[in-house]
C-alpha cells in the first residue's frame, strides 16, 4: 500500500510540476526579464539599458531572445525541480547510515546466525536496500524453520523474494528520470529553433533597412544566440544530473544484488 501511495504521489508530482514550470517561466519572462525598467525609455521594444546597469541589463538581453526563451526557462525550472526531488528520493533510499557498513554488518550477523539482529539492523537503517534485505531476511527465517522443502527449493524461494522486493523498490528510484532524459535531448533543439527564428527576423530587418542595417543585424544575431546558449546550458545540466542519478541508482542496485547473493549463499552453507 505504501509503495502504491508513493508511486501515485510521484506521478501526481510530475503532472503538477510540468505545467507549473511553464507558468512560472512565463511570469518570469513577462514580469522579471521583461520589466520596463530593464529597457531604455521604459519600453521593452527598445534596447536593453547599458551594461553598467548590472543584472537588469542581462535580464533585458535574455528577454530579447524571443518567445522560445520562456519555453527553455520552463525546461530549466523542471530540471532543477526534478533534480531536487530525485536527490531527496535517492538519499532516502540509501537509508540513515553508511550503505557499505550496513551491508557488512548484515553479512557479519548472518555469518554468526543473528538473523533477528540483522532484521533489527534493517529496521534501523531504513531505505530501499534495507527494505529488500529485510524481505529477504524474513524469508530466510521462514525457510530455516521449514521442513517440507529441500535446500535448493528454499534457496530459490529466498532468491525470488529478494527479486520481488527489488522489483517494488527500483521503479521508485527511476521515476521521473525519463523527464530529465527527454529534456536533455530537446532543450538544445529548442535553443536552435529559437536561434533560427531570431536569424530570420534579423535578416528580414536587414532586408527592410538595406545596407545601413548592419547594426540591427549584429544585434539580432546576438539576441538569437541567447537561445542557443540557454538551450545548451539546460541540456548540459539535464545530462549531467541524469548520469549522476543513474550512477547512484546503479550503486544501490549493486548493494541489493550483493545482499541477495549473500543471503542465498549463507543459507546454502548453513542450512539443509
Amino acid at each position: 500500500m505504501k509503495k502504491q501511495e508513493s508511486s501515485g504521489f510521484s506521478a501526481f508530482f510530475a503532472t503538477i510540476v510540468i505545467p507549473l514550470s511553464f507558468l512560472l517561466a512565463a511570469i518570469i519572462y513577462r514580469w522579471v526579464l521583461g520589466n520596463p525598467d530593464n529597457f531604455i525609455g521604459g519600453n521593452p521594444e527598445n534596447e536593453p539599458v547599458p551594461t553598467s546597469a548590472g543584472i537588469i541589463h542581462w535580464f533585458a538581453v535574455v528577454h530579447k531572445g524571443g518567445i522560445i526563451v520562456p519555453v527553455l526557462l520552463g525546461m530549466l525550472i523542471m530540471v532543477i525541480t526534478f533534480c531536487i526531488e530525485r536527490f531527496i528520493t535517492i538519499n532516502h533510499a540509501k537509508g540513515k547510515g553508511s550503505l557499505p557498513n550496513f551491508l557488512r554488518d548484515i553479512k557479519g550477523k548472518l555469518d554468526s546466525d543473528q538473523v533477528d539482529a540483522a532484521i533489527a539492523a534493517c529496521d534501523k537503517q531504513k531505505g530501499s536496500v534495507a527494505n529488500v534485505v529485510r524481505a529477504g531476511l524474513d524469508k530466510y527465517k521462514h525457510m530455516a524453520a521449514d521442513t517440507t522443502m529441500n535446500k535448493d527449493q528454499k534457496v530459490l524461494a529466498i532468491s525470488k523474494e529478494v527479486e520481488e522486493a527489488t522489483g517494488l523498490e527500483l521503479p521508485m528510484l527511476e521515476k521521473n528520470l525519463v523527464i530529465l532524459s527527454t529534456i536533455s535531448s530537446i532543450a538544445t533543439l529548442m535553443g536552435l529553433l529559437g536561434t533560427v527564428l531570431g536569424m530570420i527576423r534579423s535578416f528580414s530587418a536587414l532586408a527592410e533597412a538595406g545596407a545601413g542595417g548592419t547594426g540591427e543585424l549584429s544585434t539580432g544575431i546576438s539576441e538569437a544566440l541567447i537561445n542557443t546558449a540557454f538551450g545548451i546550458g539546460t541540456s548540459a545540466l539535464a545530462i549531467i544530473m541524469y548520469n549522476f542519478f543513474t550512477t547512484q541508482i546503479d550503486k544501490l542496485t549493486y548493494g541489493i544484488d550483493e545482499s541477495g547473493y549473500s543471503l542465498t549463499q549463507t543459507f546454502a552453507a548453513k542450512h539443509n
